[in-house]
């Protein structure tokens, strides 16, 4: 008879969820207060209202609903239907999201908005045939390397313990091709891992240094970019199939516009972000040009190696150098490395 009366009431608790109904609910590591969030809130309150309440969204911001393993492990059971996701996490569905993310490969924002321009429709599409919808990308910025030491060169990296996220093995692979080991964490412990001395060298987003706070626990800036990030909901396309095709549609469309709006917000908070580290009194320190040469070349070593055992595939690789040889073929003046 108990056991009767659980199945029940687990049947129960599950029924809302397997239906599909009308709310999305949605996690991210993202702290609430932010223009991420704002913005995204904003989208799900017009998306109600649009569809006199057939269709809702709901977030669970700040890490709430744990890290992004166990984000994706709560989709994949349906207790949740989405995640806001960048880097690592994403590469867990389509490897192929951590294209724009290949380190020291692009020089500036003029070369992320065409080569974007390009694939970033084959990049969801990917995601959707992987089981997942994606209202487009939002661009996470230009991350840096920024430590409790000065590094200039990989010399200086061999006596740093390195945070990396969960998942990220592109930058794995890269730190291995010089023998530096790195700690692998979900964003959500980082700042106790710093505060606790378990990691003191991070790469991040001036923005995502700020929010998260994890500028107070670092000294030193490394003045060129590592990688670009960029981010992204996806939602489980059997959940969000089962909306009304009308209410699917409007809900592509306003998040959509609220992707667009984040890449343009997003960009203009990083510069802000950027001025305001060297403001707070973290030092900036530059890599000449042949340690950088030496941290790409270390990159490329690390990307080959990746494709050799299958984790990466060679032709959206060799498509994304198509796109940026194409604009730098007919930009011939924009070498120089300008990210603000």
């Amino acid at each position: 008879m108990n056991t009767l009366r659980t199945l029940g009431l687990l049947l129960a608790l599950l029924l809302p969820l397997s239906t599909g109904a009308a709310t999305l609910k949605i996690a991210t590591a993202i702290p609430d207060g932010t223009n991420w969030m704002k913005e995204l809130r904003a989208g799900a309150a017009e998306i109600k209202q649009r569809t006199n309440g057939r269709a809702k969204i709901r977030f669970y911001p700040g890490g709430v609903m744990g890290n992004d393993n166990s984000v994706l492990r709560k989709i994949k059971v349906g207790q949740l239907h989405g995640a806001a996701l960048t880097g690592g996490s994403l590469g867990k569905i389509n490897p192929d999201t951590q294209i724009y993310s290949l380190p020291f490969t692009f020089r500036n924002y003029a070369e992320v908005d065409y080569v974007r321009s390009k694939m970033d429709a084959s990049i969801i599409q990917g995601l959707y045939d992987k089981g997942y919808v994606s209202f487009g990308l939002s661009e996470g910025g230009f991350a840096y390397l920024m430590s409790r030491a000065p590094v200039t060169a990989t010399s200086d990296l061999a006596a740093r313990k390195i945070w990396i996220p969960e998942g990220d093995r592109i930058n794995q692979e890269s730190f291995a091709q010089f023998g530096i080991s790195t700690i692998q964490l979900a964003m959500t412990d980082v700042l106790t891992a710093l505060q606790t001395g378990l990691i003191d060298t991070v790469a991040t987003t001036p923005v995502g240094a700020i929010a998260l706070q994890w500028h107070t626990r670092v000294k030193y800036l490394t003045d060129t970019p590592l990688l670009y990030v960029t981010g992204t909901i996806v939602v489980k396309r059997r959940a969000f199939e089962k909306l009304k095709a009308a209410d699917q549609a409007v809900v592509r469309e306003v998040m959509g516009d609220v992707f667009k709006r984040l890449d343009r917000i997003n960009r203009e908070d990083n510069r802000k972000a950027y001025e305001a580290l060297r403001q707070q009194g973290i030092e900036f320190v530059k890599p000449t040009p042949a340690e950088i040469a030496e941290w790409r070349g270390g990159s490329q070593r690390a990307v080959a190696k990746l494709v050799k055992d299958g984790y990466l595939h060679q032709p959206i690789i060799d498509t994304f150098h198509r796109h940026l040889a194409e604009y730098r073929a007919s930009h011939p003046d924009t070498h120089v490395a300008d990210v603000r």
